[in-house]
């Protein structure tokens, strides 16, 4: 279970999709300046599970604000790490403005996800976050909801590898695999079911993630291993799998 819910302040994501041995040398490589994350344990090969529920207009107003590459756009996700009702889920609102991300999240109990995605604030007793940052996370997602009359669209899935500076997260590098999508009933319902559709991305997704300055050893990864970045958008992948041939979103 992932208790981790902070609200992060502004940072670069630059993404990239490699071949499964450039994935593994660019680990070798990354392990001289990063430690596994504290998710990744040997009991669990070093990598776990992340599961999305994004939310969208019916016209799928956020996904389209990507394929149009918008400078300026948001994701709203509810996103969780195993299927125990136990587990907090959280609610995040990401935004990317040009090449800068601002995120922000707040924990809140499984049980309270269907009132949310209704329109309606969670009852008191099921935020887990209520510090100022929480809040005002949990504001703002409502608020966008509200304001798109968003619901759930898909559930994405997938495991990630993750690696961070020793004594902080403003360096982190992930490895995601295993891409999957799930329909949803649009509900909150946080359930996988079905038959899920793989979209092909060509590879393992590459992040590298860090605050303020682009590390001079990342410079360096990024050269060695002949890294062109691109853009790569789980959500909107998992949506044109889902929906074509029947959806145009062009």
């Amino acid at each position: 279970m992932l208790l981790s819910h902070q609200l992060q302040g502004a940072r670069f994501e630059l993404k990239y999709v490699v071949g499964e041995s450039c994935a593994r040398g660019v680990r070798d490589f990354a392990l001289s300046y990063l430690v596994p994350d504290e998710h990744s344990t040997p009991e669990n090969n070093y990598e776990y599970p992340v599961h999305s529920l994004y939310l969208d207009s019916a016209s799928l107003t956020l996904c389209r604000a990507t394929l149009h590459g918008l400078k300026n756009r948001f994701k709203l996700r509810i996103r969780y790490y195993d299927d125990s009702p136990d587990s907090p889920a959280f609610l995040e609102v990401k935004r990317r403005q040009n090449d800068v991300i601002l995120k922000q999240r707040v924990a809140v109990r499984r049980g309270s996800i269907p009132r949310v995605v209704a329109g309606h604030w969670p009852v008191p007793a099921d935020i887990i976050d209520q510090s100022p940052r929480g809040m005002s996370a949990l504001q703002e997602f409502t608020h966008l909801r509200t304001l798109l009359m968003a619901e759930g669209q898909a559930i994405v899935s997938y495991t990630r590898e993750a690696y961070v500076t020793a004594n902080d997260n403003t360096v982190r590098l992930t490895l995601d695999r295993r891409l999957r999508g799930y329909r949803c009933n649009g509900q909150g319902c946080l359930a996988r079911s079905g038959v899920p559709v793989e979209p092909d991305v060509g590879g393992v997704i590459l992040e590298l993630k860090f605050t303020d300055r682009f590390p001079i050893w990342m410079r360096e990864l990024v050269r060695a291993f002949n890294l062109e970045r691109r853009s790569v958008a789980k959500y909107v992948a998992c949506i044109m799998s889902l929906r074509a041939p029947a959806l145009q979103l062009v």
